[in-house]
């Protein structure tokens, strides 16, 4: 995921090999693992994916240090204030310790502010103070960071809570030591309070998306007195307890001797400076690093060991574990605990402090796909509170949000937030307030925002007057827009039915839900623009990225039909047809157009240098293209480019992805690939089965209900199903249900090297779409 428009050139990146930091134990397991180890973070690289840049993106992640879901993440910062690429694997020097709460590269960072321990001369700038470091010193797990600031001398370590984190500094022998305070450009100010250790403030850097008074309140409590204090107003040093401006920043000093250790206790808050102490006394407290430290590991295997796998290599293991940790990460809680214990939070779409769950951060676009499908099975009671969190923003802000960082951001297209509310209320997740979600998904059918393109549905007038938007009306990636609104159309559709609202309107939505039919081209047997006369836009070139497409070209988006494949299958002339295109996608040479933004963008060059053909993982509109073929009688093929994908496109190493990681999407895909099965269609309660990846797989369901995949003779080479059986009976399908997991059970596969070209052919164990198949007898 990204802008759909950019202003700088590509140029192709040669990568050279990288291997993880000395802190992981990545030689300490056999080459063959049973089961895991009980300290499960020892299996998670948060350096996965940083070796990344514009031009081409590895992941596009940096190391989030935090707690599942934590209001706010710490990363150490290579990169220049304001740049998204804050943390850069194959970068020398490190300029400060960073909250961050950016979701994405593309949509950048709010209320960030950050640490920087030196030793010697005094240096504010950020360029001049940072210190080369080597990740031979580096250590990065999900609950702790640390690192040696080679230039000085100096070990910081990071422990985080959800909204606080405590900073350990050792330091060397110096009569000068500092801990510098950057709170950042676009609005700050700081206060040093010498005689209670501490500084206060605030920091108000965004790039969109927040009301006029936002802020982000922090205090910081050190366990050293001062010796000096400044504070800097951008680029002055003054002897000054205080500054307010443009870019703040407060300096504090004192004499150490060699292994010295002080300590920094942080918290912040976006409602107030009391709600920022408030936060700091409850979640640190008195406590020291070590039981913070020790509280953050075992939150975090606890919420890992919910899926324990046997099986598999360590690297397998290890990229498993990365991608769930990955998973679990967003979106991020905006809400915090009032004095009175209450739950609320402040708006970031009307300002105010309101009750009630906030979530935010997340692009739907990106996570409808897999992440919150994920949150059913395993978080269904997350998922109501955020289910919660998007009732308080259309009541706040009038809207769904469909990328929220942390307000309403113009980013992307579709409709999602009607897949996730549909997705959570037909799979039985309750206690939130569904008539008004409703409400909210059909003034999305009919309007658009005023200023923000992707909030609301951007051409609704033509789409809901023509059945699709027309490519020559000015209005831009317009075929993948018609594509997106039917998906959520089908998704009204399935609430409307469970909720019984009245035929009508339930008609209405199974009419458009069809619509995707509007913008195939019989002759390409591909989707294709089409001008509001209701000829299609000439000349066609299937390779185009973007024009009538998001990031992608007609061969990615043709696909997304999520709710009606088996339409599609008709639509092209049958299983067998429909099987051909598939693996065209495959074999044909990684060929692009590029002409619509004027250079190679760096989802084209993440294709091209795959050799998967015109297959493009590292973007999300074609993921689920390869559990396609279980819709047309040909699943040993879907089985065959899973395991392809898991193995050759995944691995957890810096350079671990194949494209953005984008809010845990990728990583999701590769959790639920490797258990066995992905959700092709949110909205149909209902698992599309791949090939599992290990021996065993263990689910602890939150309704104390244990869902186990096992796959015997499982190993590099037996990629194939060759039969299945779910709780002892026979499964021909291929396919599973929302119910069949929830219930518990064992869902067992018998692998092979060869594939059974037999099992889950028929076409009635297809899995479920709209349309009744047109050609059962020709195909039979």
């Amino acid at each position: 995921m990204k802008r759909s428009y950019f202003k700088a050139h590509f140029l192709l990146l040669a990568l050279a090999g990288v291997a993880f930091s000395c802190s992981k134990t990545a030689n300490t397991y056999e080459s063959e693992r049973e089961g895991v180890s009980v300290n499960l973070v020892e299996l998670v690289n948060p350096l996965m994916g940083t070796d990344s840049e514009f031009k081409l993106s590895n992941g596009n992640t940096y190391p989030a240090i935090a707690r599942p879901w934590g209001m706010n993440f710490w990363t150490p910062q290579t990169a220049k204030m304001g740049d998204g690429w804050t943390y850069a694997y194959d970068a020398y020097t490190i300029r400060g310790f960073k909250q961050t709460h950016q979701p994405s590269p593309w949509i950048n960072d709010y209320a960030a502010f950050s640490l920087m321990p030196i030793a010697g001369k005094l240096e504010i700038n950020e360029e001049k103070r940072a210190s080369w470091f080597s990740h031979k010193a580096e250590t990065a797990m999900p609950h702790y960071y640390s690192v040696y600031l080679a230039d000085y001398d100096i070990k910081t370590e990071i422990t985080p809570t959800d909204r606080a984190a405590y900073f350990r500094f050792t330091f060397p022998e110096a009569d000068e030591a500092y801990i510098l305070l950057d709170a950042f450009d676009m609005g700050s100010s700081v206060t040093v309070i010498s005689d209670e250790q501490k500084i206060i403030g605030y920091c108000t850097n965004n790039h969109g998306g927040v009301p006029d008074n936002f802020k982000n309140y922090f205090i910081i409590q050190f366990d050293k007195p001062f010796e000096v204090s400044y504070t800097w107003k951008d680029s002055t040093l003054k002897d000054h307890p205080t500054a307010t401006g443009e870019h703040t920043g407060a300096v504090i000093g004192f004499k150490t001797k060699r292994g010295e250790v002080v300590h920094a206790k942080v918290a912040s808050s976006f409602i107030s400076p009391e709600q920022a102490a408030l936060n700091l006394e409850r979640e640190v407290g008195s406590k020291t690093f070590d039981a913070i430290k020790e509280e953050g590991q075992q939150i975090w295997n606890k919420e890992l060991g919910r899926i324990k796998v046997k099986g598999g290599t360590t690297d397998q293991q290890k990229t498993f574990y990365s991608c769930l940790y990955r998973t679990l990460l967003f979106p991020r809680k905006f809400y915090e605990f009032n004095e009175n214990d209450e739950i609320v939070h402040y708006s970031p779409y009307n300002g105010e402090v309101l009750p009630g769950y906030m979530y935010t951060d997340n692009g739907f676009w990106d996570t409808f796909r897999a992440v919150f499908p994920f949150f059913t099975v395993m978080y269904p009671e997350m998922n109501s509170q955020i289910m919660q969190g998007l009732v308080n923003t259309y009541k706040e802000s009038g809207w769904l949000p469909e990328w929220a960082s942390p307000g309403h951001r113009d980013c992307m297209i579709g409709s999602n937030s009607a897949s996730l509310i549909a997705d959570s209320y037909i799979k039985g997740i309750r206690d939130y307030d569904i008539e008004t979600l409703y409400e909210a998904i059909l003034k999305n059918t009919e309007k658009e925002h005023p200023d923000i393109k992707s909030v609301g549905r951007y051409g609704a007038t033509y789409y809901n007057q023509l059945g699709y938007v027309p490519y020559d009306v000015g209005i831009n990636e317009n075929t993948a827009r018609t594509l997106e609104y039917a998906y959520a159309d089908f998704c009204t559709w399935q609430l409307a039915k469970v909720l019984e609202r009245p035929q009508e309107e339930i008609d209405l939505f199974a009419q458009r839900a069809q619509n995707f039919r509007n913008v195939f081209d019989p002759e390409s047997n591909l989707m294709r623009g089409k001008n509001k006369d209701g000829s299609f836009q000439s000349p066609f070139n299937p390779l185009k990225w973007g024009d009538a497409f998001t990031e992608g070209n007609s061969l990615h988006y043709t696909w997304s039909v999520f709710q009606d494949i088996q339409g599609l299958v008709d639509l092209m002339g049958g299983r067998e047809a429909f099987v051909g295109m598939l693996d065209t996608v495959f074999s044909m040479p990684p060929d692009f157009d590029n002409s619509y933004y004027g250079f190679t963008i760096h989802e084209i060059r993440e294709m091209q240098i795959a050799n998967m053909g015109n297959y493009a993982h590292g973007n999300q509109p074609i993921q689920h293209m390869i559990y396609l073929y279980n819709y047309a009688g040909a699943p040993w093929k879907a089985q065959k480019h899973v395991r392809n994908v898991m193995d050759r496109l995944y691995s957890p190493q810096p350079d671990g992805y194949c494209g953005d990681e984008d809010n845990g999407q990728t990583s999701a895909w590769y959790v639920f690939s490797a258990m066995g099965f992905y959700p092709v269609t949110p909205g149909y309660p209902s698992y599309v089965i791949g090939s599992p990846l290990f021996r065993e797989v263990e689910l602890q369901l939150e309704n104390g209900n244990t869902f186990t995949i096992k796959a015997a003779q499982n190993n590099r080479d037996n990629v194939f199903i060759s039969s299945a059986s779910l709780n002892g009976n026979t499964l021909e399908k291929p396919w599973i249900t929302h119910e069949d997991i929830l219930n518990g059970g064992v869902l067992s596969f018998q692998m092979s090297v060869q594939p059974n070209k037999h099992w889950g052919t028929g076409i009635e164990s297809r899995p479920p779409s709209m349309s009744e198949p047109q050609y059962v007898k020709k195909e039979q």
